[in-house]
């Protein structure tokens, strides 16, 4: 583990920003879907998240899972108190010159408390499933083959953040059929988009290491 002076000490802040805008970004953003193959649909949140997912694994090889860690609690606070400012925001009154924006504010801001809970709920658990993950497998080869490592551990960590999230938020809406096939979807989609991202992950590592980049 790299000890973490004053100059790693601004390239994990670096790192922690591109991070929680990620996971912002994927939370907001996300409510838009667009068409995909076979009739499918997808959430414009897959082009972000995968980069939350990333990113700890980045920041974890780099100066250990202790920092990995912290960047899933700054995660989590944030959503936690982004949720909060939501519910105070919606509930506070309406002056009547902004009621032009009224129905558009509440539409996108207006998230269900089951939907909230179920993503807080879904990002802490997976998160912490891929830090776990990711250095039991660095445990049991060492410190190369990282773009597998981080690969399996993000196919382990999003299957379990897609399950969670869908099972919270929408069992007893849709069949448990439909509710399957909608999993299993969402789940191949942020793996695909996981494996695309990789080659920055690279990039990320040569940053953050600097002088001291080793070869994986």
């Amino acid at each position: 583990m790299i000890k973490v002076d004053e100059k790693s000490f601004r390239k994990i802040t670096i790192a922690l920003t591109l991070y929680l805008t990620s996971l912002f970004a994927a939370n907001t953003l996300g409510l838009k879907i667009m068409p995909f193959v076979l009739d499918t649909h997808i959430s414009v949140g897959i082009f972000s998240f995968p980069i939350v997912f990333l990113m700890t694994d980045v920041v974890g090889e780099v100066y250990g899972k202790h920092v990995a860690k912290m960047f899933v609690v700054a995660g989590f606070i944030s959503t936690g108190l982004f949720i909060g400012y939501s519910l105070v925001s919606l509930a506070a009154p309406w002056s009547s010159e902004g009621l032009w924006a009224k129905e558009g504010y509440n539409l996108i801001f207006g998230v269900s408390l089951r939907i909230a809970v179920a993503s807080l709920i879904a990002f802490v658990v997976g998160e912490y499933q891929d830090v776990l993950s990711f250095f039991y497998l660095r445990g049991l080869w060492g410190n190369k083959q990282f773009w597998l490592r981080s690969f399996l551990s993000n196919l382990w960590s999003q299957l379990i953040d897609t399950v969670i999230f869908m099972i919270i938020a929408f069992a007893g809406i849709y069949s448990t059929r439909t509710l399957v096939s909608i999993i299993i979807s969402w789940w191949l989609f942020k793996v695909a988009m996981g494996a695309l991202y990789l080659p920055l992950s690279y990039i990320g590592l040569a940053l953050l290491k600097g002088k001291n980049n080793e070869v994986y």
